[in-house]
């Protein structure tokens, strides 16, 4: 199998050479449930009274209404589908940047449903997001579940991940998120760098009813990386840490009035805590914390020294500096809090609530120290939107069991 170097870039759409890992099930296995009628009409309610310009609402819930009585679903016109998936965005509750959702950039993909073009169009998306650093909001929409075909599956839980090499001793080397999927890839064929490192990209893994589930090694121009360094600590290069510029959700179902899209890989940009406070400093993550603060000096005897506090700091200084040094778009927690609030006033002054996951929109480091923080919201879930499913996370989390079963 060809490493991820050697896997040509897919700016035409399609991945190169992959490996099957799981059996090849029969066709129409596990079929979606025909789309509610009462959820389809609800969504062209709301898209017809935010786009005026589309014209009279009857005849479209008519031709709708007529075409799930013949097929069991409908297909969104190109304009329900770019706004129901900037709408999704609007309403997922555990998001701070819905700012920006209205310039969400929607690729239609909905004829795509092989694995390999699946992968393929997935590596353009890397390259299209980034943008030479100027990180576009972007969300590729693949074929939707229907009644008579599942729609294809992306096991990984964001486009890029990193491996977690199980060490002697229970150590590992890379992210112990991934440790488990690692030996299922590496049991199944894959071929890491070597020698092995803490921050090599795991391969993509398709699966569709058709083919079973393959393994795709991400090509090395799809892969955007920024090394880390700090504005003051010149020892702080030396760790030898990166991250990926894009964040791209993969394994989340998007949901437009009734109809599902359980392939629909989406990004915006990274707040820096969730690569400093969470990613690397993580305890069951790269646990980071405690070598910084090593290096560092201070006094580790004693948790009242706040020597955590002070080395998580300097560990996101790092990362905030890192990515704007090498001109990769990036915010900070603190103003990226003040535009939720801007974001949530101008949802107010439209009429619409905005639904927010409290746990989630605080951010992980110095919370009360912004305005999200110190407010209740409204947490009711609303659609369109974005769906996490238990099999879903355990395929990101495990590599398996797979989707699509043969009898």
């Amino acid at each position: 199998m060809l490493t991820r170097d050697e896997n040509c870039p897919a700016h035409n759409g399609r991945a190169g050479p992959a490996q099957r890992i799981a059996s090849r099930p029969t066709p129409g296995t596990a079929p979606g449930a025909a789309v509610d009628r009462d959820e389809a009409v609800e969504f062209l309610e709301l898209f017809h009274a935010e786009n005026p310009h589309v014209g009279p609402l009857q005849p479209r819930i008519d031709e709708v209404m007529w075409e799930i009585d013949a097929t069991g679903s409908y297909w969104h016109t190109t304009e329900e589908l770019a706004f129901g998936a900037r709408a999704a965005w609007r309403n997922n509750a555990r998001c701070i940047g819905r700012l920006y959702w209205r310039s969400l950039q929607v690729r239609d993909l909905r004829k795509v449903s092989d694995a390999e073009g699946v992968a393929g169009h997935c590596f353009a998306h890397l390259q299209a997001a980034h943008n030479g650093g100027r990180i576009r909001p972007l969300i590729s929409v693949f074929a939707p579940e229907t009644p008579s075909r599942p729609a294809p599956r992306i096991w990984s839980e964001q486009l890029i991940r990193y491996a977690g090499y199980e060490q002697p001793g229970g150590r590992v080397l890379g992210d112990p998120r991934y440790r488990d999927f690692t030996e299922t890839m590496l049991r199944h064929g894959w071929q890491p760098p070597e020698p092995r490192g803490a921050f090599d990209v795991l391969p993509l893994v398709v699966e569709t009813a058709e083919e079973g589930a393959r393994m795709f090694p991400v090509p090395g121009p799809a892969v955007h990386e920024v090394p880390l360094e700090h504005p003051d600590l010149a020892w702080f290069a030396d760790l030898g840490l990166r991250w990926h510029a894009v964040p791209v959700i993969s394994n989340n179902r998007l949901v437009i009035g009734g109809v599902s899209y359980p392939c629909a890989p989406f990004n915006g940009w990274y707040m820096g805590t969730e690569i400093g406070a969470r990613n690397l400093g993580d305890r069951d993550r790269y646990d980071l914390v405690p070598e910084v603060a090593r290096r560092m000096g201070l006094d580790t005897s004693d948790e009242a020294t706040l020597w955590r506090d002070q080395a998580l700091v300097e560990l996101n200084r790092a990362v905030l500096h890192s990515f704007r040094a090498n001109e990769v778009t990036i915010t900070d927690h603190h103003t990226e809090s003040r535009r939720f609030l801007t974001h949530l006033e101008r949802e107010e002054e439209t009429g619409r609530s905005c639904p927010a996951d409290w746990s989630w929109i605080v951010p992980p480091m110095s919370g009360s120290q912004t305005p999200v923080f110190h407010r209740y919201y409204d947490d009711e879930g609303r659609t369109p939107n974005f769906f996490s499913d238990d099999d879903a996370v355990g395929r990101a989390l495990r590599g398996g069991p797979p989707a699509f079963t043969a009898p």
